[in-house]
């Protein structure tokens, strides 16, 4: 398998210069999608700005100089993806990973505090083995309950280092969603209703706005408002 792919193929989320290089670092397969996520290597040097090489970027994911919610990135390559808090100790940044309003990859500065923490949705549960519940979660985590209080769809504020559950947001009236997939990813809109159809079609969520978008694409950041620092938005 090729380590690098042509710029000019990269996902067009990627806020990548296009013709400053031919090649770009692929990524490799994990817990987040090529579209919403970007390789270690290039958040380093394209995106950070620590390094203006990928061996330099490299030198530093080999020194465990780069964190992502709470643990050091091993490989270059490794995805880092949407709701991920990115940490460089040596230098004191943190930052979470978001969407632009123009369905670009950003990374939006917290403080040391917040990197402490992050969103992850309710992707479906599993009932286990000794009748407790498995929740799947968004970005490749997993959570084993004794009682079943979650509903898929929910999002949950989660300590990174132990998983304790610090909130939860239902997918309700009135809650703060962010689009994180298709022709409205990065928009961020507040839930009228949310309509489930019949047979083998998707369910949609409605918005105040009068927006409509498929239940996958909607991600809850806020019961009320959001409670995750936005980028600022695009001219």
């Amino acid at each position: 398998m090729s380590d690098h792919m042509k710029r000019l193929t990269a996902p067009r989320t990627w806020p990548i210069k296009r013709k400053a290089a031919v090649w770009v670092t692929k990524q490799s397969p994990g817990a987040h999608s090529i579209e919403s996520s970007l390789p270690a290597a290039v958040v380093l040097r394209d995106m950070i700005g620590a390094c203006d090489t990928a061996k330099e970027a490299k030198r530093i994911i080999g020194n465990r100089e780069l964190m992502v919610d709470g643990k050091p990135v091993k490989s270059p390559k490794a995805p880092i993806g949407v709701m991920d808090t990115v940490s460089l100790p040596k230098t004191g940044q943190s930052f979470r990973v978001l969407l632009t309003d123009k369905g670009k990859i950003t990374l939006v500065p917290i403080s040391a505090d917040e990197a402490g923490w992050k969103l992850v949705r309710v992707e479906g549960k599993t009932k286990v083995r000794g009748g407790k519940i498995q929740l799947n979660l968004s970005g490749g985590r997993n959570l084993l309950l004794d009682e079943n209080d979650y509903e898929s769809g929910d999002t949950l504020k989660i300590d990174v280092s132990t998983q304790a559950v610090l909130a939860r947001y239902s997918l309700v009236k009135g809650a703060s969603a962010l689009i994180v997939h298709g022709a409205l990813a990065g928009k961020v809109f507040t839930i009228s209703e949310k309509v489930k159809v019949s047979g083998s079609a998707a369910n949609v969520v409605r918005f105040e706005s009068g927006l409509e978008t498929v239940l996958r694409n909607v991600f809850i950041i806020g019961s009320s408002k959001p409670e995750i620092k936005l980028p600022e938005a695009s001219e």
